[in-house]
């Protein structure tokens, strides 16, 4: 079986879970998450592949991480992540990535990702749900971010936290690629 395989089984079974334990209906999941309840059945048979930004939706909308919703194993309460199981979930051919490191449940969805993005390249994200944040680490290079319409540059060696419930976009306008290590914290849903 493909990791892409393994992936799609993984999230069909999580989705259908969590929902369930949430007591929502695939019409409450769908508002909720603004995804077709179409593209929601396809996710639960395992007959699609959502995008990233699909997938991120509908751990919002349950109030869960992505690593929950693709983890294919309930492990103890220590989960090493061996670099070999570490996701990619977005890329271009020009080598911009976005890879998922760890994720956990404390008390709403805590995320870990490593980011890097080519000159010249940018990554958008819709708002969070409130009480959403983000830190982000610059590794190497200068992100330029944008939250709500204004423009942060943060060097390599520096730090930013910012609230995600608004727009906002990572962008890569040196000439050197940037490298980043981001956190998001979502609160748990209500």
């Amino acid at each position: 079986m493909s990791d892409l395989d393994l992936l799609t089984q993984s999230l069909a079974r999580n989705v259908k879970r969590w929902r369930t334990d949430r007591g929502f209906t695939l019409d409450t999941l769908a508002a909720r998450a603004g995804v077709s309840r179409g593209m929601l059945i396809q996710i639960e048979q395992a007959r699609t592949n959502p995008s990233l930004g699909t997938v991120v939706k509908i751990g919002d909308a349950l109030g869960i991480s992505i690593t929950t919703l693709l983890d294919y194993e309930q492990g103890p309460k220590v989960r090493i992540v061996p670099a070999e199981q570490v996701v990619r979930l977005w890329h271009t051919d020009a080598g911009s990535y976005s890879r998922l490191l760890a994720g956990a449940e404390a008390p709403g969805p805590l995320e870990m990702w490593d980011w890097r993005l080519m000159p010249g390249e940018s990554s958008g994200s819709d708002p969070h749900p409130p009480g959403t944040v983000e830190i982000a680490h610059v590794t190497a290079g200068e992100l330029s971010l944008t939250v709500e319409g204004a423009e942060y540059r943060v060097p390599a060696g520096s730090s930013v936290t910012f609230e995600a419930n608004a727009a906002h976009t990572y962008a890569n306008q040196g000439e050197v690629p940037m490298e980043m290590v981001l956190a998001v914290s979502v609160p748990p849903v209500q």
